[in-house]
């Protein structure tokens, strides 16, 4: 169940929770040692104006001083304080005019010198409790016992208001706690919030790209500087990567040539199986090494070499001709539209002609190749009556140097860099490159950006 909690609840929440639940368990503690302290003061307060009462009558009684005691057995102003004067077998002698006619207030005994006390309700105030302190008493007319009634009226209110106070405030405290830790805990995530927003558009196209670092030197200001240094370093090792990737390519181009050249000469006089193999491997590696230049150009230019104006319908009808011509066996459907983009047309020639490949290797008996625009943009749909892609694969086969072929057959698959060519140029050239389902087969829908009219 935590963990669950955790994985929905964000930072904030979750800060602004455990903020309000400290504060709720705080401030129960604190008001209940509150509420303890301030009983205990207050009964510490009835309990000495009992025993200053018991010994005001004691002295009175001691002394045989009628005036004295008659002060003594006075009610307080505000009815909180009774005595009353009992013999042993508690017949009442004196008493305070509020309950003059009542009888003993309790029926506790002490002996002489000693003190007694309970708590109890008696039929006077209104129905608040009392404190009743017995005290045993000689006097010349025997033993007497003095009883002292407290009101604990100021107890219980206080008492309640201290629970009030704490069932009224707590919500209230822990409310405007949680929102202040969550407001606040979201302006300290703010720096954090932006450093996700960069890393997200960070690819392989923009490794120079790095995350904004935040004005406080803290603990935030750290971890940037710390990701910073990484793509720095990732940087470095992307473009070493693409150095060598070129440079190798353009080392191999000229033993390529130099082979392909001889083979040709040597298919003039050698028909063999051997030869035919030769040029066949010596034209797979050419494409290879041409592949390999194009993929270290898209990723040294994150924008197309060229940008010209380029008929996207002119390149789908030279494609569906040459389908025509070097696979007569396949029917081509799909209409076409007219279309000008902005691009490289060298590059958009080379990603339909990599789709057009891809697509016509898998086909059974038709293809798709269809342009059509709406909403300002250009739409290509190049497509076979093939096995369907399936969806687990339809974003892996965009990566480099991975191919779904069953067999490694240099004859049936490509290199599995068609694909990665096609959609980093399509990127570059701020369009889409998808893998749709079609009624039979699959398809590969292609999006970019129309020019304005």
């Amino acid at each position: 169940m935590l963990r669950l909690l955790r994985k929905r609840l964000g930072v904030r929440m979750r800060s602004a929770l455990a903020a309000g639940i400290v504060v709720v368990l705080a401030s129960v503690f604190a008001g209940a040692i509150l509420l303890f302290t301030a009983r205990g003061i207050l009964l510490d307060n009835v309990n000495s104006a009992a025993s200053d009462r018991t010994a005001q009558v004691t002295a009175a009684l001691t002394a045989q001083n009628a005036a004295a005691l008659d002060v003594a057995l006075r009610s307080s102003k505000a009815g909180r304080s009774l005595v009353q004067v009992v013999t042993q077998d508690g017949q009442v002698v004196g008493a305070s005019t509020a309950i003059a006619d009542l009888p003993a207030m309790s029926g506790l005994r002490p002996a002489v010198g000693r003190r007694e006390q309970e708590s109890k309700n008696l039929p006077v105030g209104e129905g608040e409790p009392w404190r009743v302190v017995a005290t045993g008493v000689n006097t010349a007319d025997g033993k007497r016992i003095v009883l002292v009634a407290e009101s604990m009226d100021a107890v219980s209110d206080s008492t309640e208001a201290i629970l009030v106070a704490l069932l009224l405030g707590l919500p209230v405290l822990a409310l405007m706690v949680g929102v202040a830790t969550f407001y606040f805990v979201g302006r300290t995530l703010l720096p954090v919030e932006a450093m996700r927003r960069r890393a997200a558009t960070i690819t392989a196209t923009n490794l120079h790209a790095r995350l904004p670092l935040p004005e406080a030197d803290d603990e935030i200001a750290a971890l940037a500087t710390t990701m910073n240094t990484m793509l720095d370093r990732i940087e470095a090792s992307a473009a070493a990567q693409r150095r060598f990737v070129g440079d190798a390519s353009h080392e191999l181009r000229s033993p390529l040539t130099t082979i392909r050249a001889n083979a040709d000469l040597l298919a003039g006089t050698d028909r063999s199986p051997s030869v035919r193999r030769i040029q066949s491997e010596s034209a797979r590696m050419s494409r290879l090494v041409e592949d390999l230049l194009l993929l270290a150009r898209v990723d040294d230019q994150p924008v197309p070499a060229r940008r010209e104006d380029v008929d996207l319908d002119d390149l789908v009808f030279a494609e569906r001709e040459r389908i025509s011509v070097e696979h007569p066996h396949l029917r081509v459907e799909g209409g076409v539209s007219p279309v000008r983009v902005t691009g490289d047309r060298d590059q958009l020639t080379r990603v339909l002609r990599n789709l057009v490949d891809n697509t016509v290797r898998h086909a059974r008996e038709r293809v798709t190749v269809s342009l059509t625009g709406r909403d300002g943009q250009g739409e290509i749909v190049v497509g076979n009556d093939g096995p369907p892609i399936p969806r687990a694969d339809r974003e892996r086969i965009f990566d480099r140097f991975v191919r779904l072929d069953d067999s490694r057959s240099r004859d049936g698959g490509g290199s599995g860099l068609g694909l990665a060519i096609a959609r980093d140029i399509i990127t570059t050239h701020q369009g889409t490159l998808t893998v749709d389902d079609l009624s039979e087969g699959a398809a590969m829908r292609l999006r970019l950006p129309a020019s304005p009219e």
